[in-house]
């Protein structure tokens, strides 16, 4: 099954701070995930000033207790309290990027 996240950070003034204390650890996670064919697509969220606010993520996982349990309790932003709000919605994704994706 397919999944998008969409994350959104703290609005604090530190909130910029623990996104880059743990950008490396989120991005070399998201690197795994991608590899695995776990991670279709992912993207920062930017306001209308170009700053990083928030991110989205396309993935696929057999159910959403393994997307929880495999990806999200070890999920770097999460665990630094980068992404104060998360919306997790099942997806369907389009039948010709599947055929992209399988050969």
């Amino acid at each position: 099954m397919q999944y998008i996240l969409i994350a959104y950070d703290g609005i604090d003034e530190q909130a910029l701070e623990r996104r880059m204390a743990v950008r490396e650890a989120h991005l070399s996670n998201a690197r795994k995930m991608f590899e695995k064919g776990q991670l279709w697509y992912a993207a920062g969220i930017l306001n209308e000033a170009g700053k990083m606010i928030g991110s989205m993520m396309l993935c696929e996982f057999p159910s959403r207790p393994e997307l929880e349990n495999k990806w999200l309790k070890n999920e770097p932003y999460i665990l630094g309290k980068v992404w104060e709000k998360i919306q997790i919605n099942q997806a369907q994704v389009a039948p010709f990027f599947l055929k992209s994706k399988t050969g």
